[in-house]
């Protein structure tokens, strides 16, 4: 058992939270019971997630997409009233990290997806100032339809893949989440193939008039396993119980 607010402050400079602009707030968004045993993480701090940290008595919830978006409207009614209702009832705090946990170099999604493509990791770049796109070299080069295949494997949904030019797939680009609209920044890395989490109409004619590779592999299923990295992390730095719950989520 730890202490909530030391539990933040310990992810909180993990993460150099505090030093990321976002569209959200990170860290400690809800606080609920001073005292943590057991956490739970999810991606989304949805309503079905919170009935299952309920149901395992969870002392705080974790996730990568939590509330208070910046531009949403503030008053707390309708879902969110509902959502944060029940955190309350049931003294579950809610800590919440966006960017800070796409892009931390251990923990983070797009670190976390290194592994699963197999892929050695040489290089960030910077969006706006922040690392978010990871680029890499693949251990073993593949056809296009075989690296398909494995995130398929990985992921357990077939990606869409809109073709490329590169008969062989060696270094590799890749971004979490909504990330689709910096394709035209991946093609100038130098890379065979892009991967991101959704994708948009106007995607499908970017990758094929700039003859790149692009899957999307779904904005859930990409983000999966920064929170759960987190999540084991914080577990045993503080002598905590984890718990990862996966909402199935096709987007």
């Amino acid at each position: 058992m730890a202490k909530l607010l030391e539990i933040v402050e310990y992810a909180d400079n993990l993460l150099e939270a505090r030093a990321m602009r976002d569209y959200c707030p990170n860290g400690l968004q809800i606080e609920g019971r001073t005292q943590v045993a057991h956490i739970v993480t999810a991606v989304t701090a949805s309503r079905a997630v919170i009935e299952a940290a309920i149901e395992a008595q969870a002392d705080a919830l974790l996730v990568h997409h939590g509330y208070f978006w910046r531009g949403e409207a503030s008053p707390l009614v309708g879902i969110k009233y509902r959502r944060i209702r029940e955190l309350i009832r049931h003294d579950i705090s809610l800590i919440a990290y966006h960017l800070p946990l796409d892009v931390h170099p251990v923990h983070g999604n797009n670190a976390q997806l290194a592994p699963l493509f197999g892929a050695t990791p040489i290089a960030r770049h910077a969006i706006d100032g922040v690392e978010l796109i990871q680029i890499g070299e693949l251990a073993q080069p593949m056809t296009p339809e075989k690296f398909g295949a494995l995130l398929t494997e990985k992921f357990a949904r077939v990606p869409l893949h809109i073709p490329g030019e590169s008969a062989v797939l060696r270094r590799i680009a890749w971004c979490s989440g909504a990330a689709q609209d910096y394709i035209d920044v991946v093609n100038a890395l130098a890379v065979d193939a892009y991967i991101s989490g959704e994708v948009s109409e106007r995607t499908y004619h970017s990758a094929r008039e700039l003859g790149l590779h692009y899957f999307a592999a779904g904005h859930h299923a990409t983000e999966r396993y920064g929170v759960q990295a987190l999540g084991t992390h914080l577990a045993q730095h503080f002598g905590l119980t984890h718990r990862f719950i996966d909402e199935d989520n096709p987007v």
